[in-house]
This record gives structure tokens, C-alpha cells and sequence, in this order.
């Protein structure tokens, strides 16, 4: 492998790594999910707002992408609400793990969305993964909202996806995110003025609480975001996507490391984890060989 694509396959594992500790920061920053994902969205907000100028990128969508786009910001906003909510009721673990199920509510929808034929393999593997979450559910079944609110998370990542797919065809990825990331922290912020949740109490942040939101904001958001486009340029999506499915691995190594004996699960725990992570990749593997024929 060149030099020029060693670097770039450990940078992709860097954002990847990046990504995964995003759970942890969940877990501890103290203030409630939804305010944390309106200062996550805001901040990264107006990260990517100077990022764009900088680059002198048009603003203009193109046609009916507008619609698109508010879709696309309330399902990644209420995506990131459900899965901080569970990481606070449940455990970073338990979150990634059932996480871990986007895949396959995308392969479900998919078919619906784009019009195609439903796959074969598809089917048993989301027959498989959901062995792997009964599992899950049984030797963890104290963590039940948890898991229920991480589905709910899963099934507005696998919208996120869908909605981005036909995006990407036509916008640049920074401005697609500039809008998305906009468009949800002003549904967060409509829905905060409604409920009387503008409060100095939102203002009122521990030092580390601001320090982690930032953090999660800059580099977990905004910059993984964009370097993660420019990497994965070069990368084949075989590579992009085998490393990609390491985030869950990364953050629940990541919690086991840092947040101590509170994520350390049952064996049958990580049996179910390991079924649904490995039908996952399998899954990719299956999906990346018949891109390639095509």
C-alpha cells in the first residue's frame, strides 16, 4: 500500500476512533440529551458556516433538495436526542450495540425507497441480528427503554442515510451538512421556545460540560465530518466500510476503559454484540462485491 493511502486508511481510523468516543462524551456531559444536541448542532453549526466561506462554496441548492434537507436535519436531530437519552437511561454499551441495527433498517427500507428488489441474504441477516438484540434484551432487559429508545436512533440514522444518498448526487457535502446541521438546531430551538426551555439553566454549564460539548462539537462533528469526505476519496468503499463498522468496538472499548466497572456487561452481552457487529460487516462485505460487478 503506498504511503499516500497508509496515511489516509489511519486517518480514517483516527475520525472512525473520533466517532466512537462521541458516546462516552454523552456520557459525560451531565446536562439532558436534547440540550446537548442543540449545542452540538449550533456550534457545529457555525463551525462548518466558516469552513464554507472560507471556501468560497455557493449556498444554492439545487432543485428540490430544500425538502430534502429539512427531512434530513429534524431525522438526524431527533436521531441524536434518542441515542444521548439512551446512552443516559441505559449504558454507552448498550447503546452502540443496538446502534449497530441502522444497517439493516436501511436494508429494509431501501428496497421501498429506491424502487429495487428485496435481497435474499438481506432477510436472514436481519432474521440474525435479531437473535443477536433478543439476547441483548434478555441479559440486559433492566436497560429495556434504552434499548427501545437506541431502535428509534437506528431507524432515523437508516432515514438520515436514505435522504443523504440523493443528496450527495448533487450538493457538496460540507453545504448538505451546513443545512441539515442548521435546519435541526432550529427545530431544537422552536421546540425548546415552546416548551419553555430557554432558561439561564441552559446557560449554566459546568466548565467540563462546556469543554466536552465543545469537543464534541468541533472535532467529534464538524471536523470528522469533513475529513472523513476528503479520506474517504481515496479509500476504496471495501475499506471505508469495514472501518467504519468499528465505531461501536471503539466506543465500547472506549467506556469499558473510561467509565469502569458501570459498562462492563455479561458474556451474553457481548455474544449478542459480536452477532449483531459481525452480520453487519458480513453484510457490507456481501454489498460492497456486488457494487463491484455491477
Amino acid at each position: 500500500m503506498p504511503n499516500a493511502k497508509i496515511k489516509d486508511y489511519l486517518h480514517l481510523h483516527f475520525i472512525v476512533f473520533i466517532w466512537g468516543f462521541t458516546a462516552v462524551l454523552g456520557k459525560l456531559i451531565t446536562i439532558a440529551a436534547l440540550p446537548l444536541v442543540w449545542y452540538r448542532m449550533l456550534i457545529a453549526t457555525i463551525i462548518i458556516l466558516i469552513f464554507v466561506k472560507a471556501r468560497r462554496f455557493p449556498f444554492t441548492l439545487s432543485g428540490r433538495n430544500g425538502r430534502w434537507m429539512v427531512l434530513a436535519g429534524i431525522a438526524i436531530a431527533l436521531h441524536w436526542v434518542t441515542f444521548f437519552m439512551a446512552i443516559k437511561v441505559a449504558t454507552v454499551s448498550v447503546a452502540l450495540a443496538t446502534m449497530s441495527t441502522g444497517a439493516f433498517f436501511t436494508a429494509v427500507l431501501e428496497p421501498i425507497w429506491y424502487g429495487r428488489k428485496v435481497i435474499a441474504y438481506e432477510i436472514i441477516f436481519g432474521m440474525i441480528v435479531m437473535i443477536g438484540l433478543a439476547i441483548i434484551f434478555r441479559v440486559e432487559s433492566q436497560y429495556a427503554f434504552g434499548i427501545g429508545l437506541a431502535l428509534i436512533s437506528a431507524f432515523l440514522s437508516a432515514i438520515f442515510s436514505l435522504v443523504n444518498g440523493q443528496l450527495v448526487r448533487s450538493e457538496k457535502p460540507s453545504v448538505i451538512s451546513l443545512y441539515e446541521l442548521g435546519i435541526g438546531a432550529l427545530f431544537l430551538s422552536i421546540y425548546l421556545a415552546a416548551t419553555g426551555g430557554f432558561t439561564t439553566d441552559l446557560l449554566r454549564l459546568s466548565t467540563n460540560d462546556w469543554l466536552f460539548i465543545f469537543i464534541l462539537s468541533s472535532i467529534c462533528t464538524a471536523y470528522a465530518f469533513i475529513a472523513s469526505v476528503k479520506v474517504m476519496r481515496h479509500l476504496s468503499p471495501y475499506t471505508v466500510m469495514l472501518t467504519v463498522n468499528l465505531e461501536p468496538v471503539y466506543g465500547i472499548v472506549l467506556a469499558f476503559l473510561l467509565l469502569g466497572d458501570e459498562e462492563k456487561m455479561s458474556p451474553m452481552f457481548y455474544l449478542g454484540a459480536l452477532i449483531i457487529l459481525g452480520t453487519v460487516v458480513l453484510n457490507g462485505i456481501l454489498k460492497t462485491k456486488d457494487g463491484l460487478k455491477k
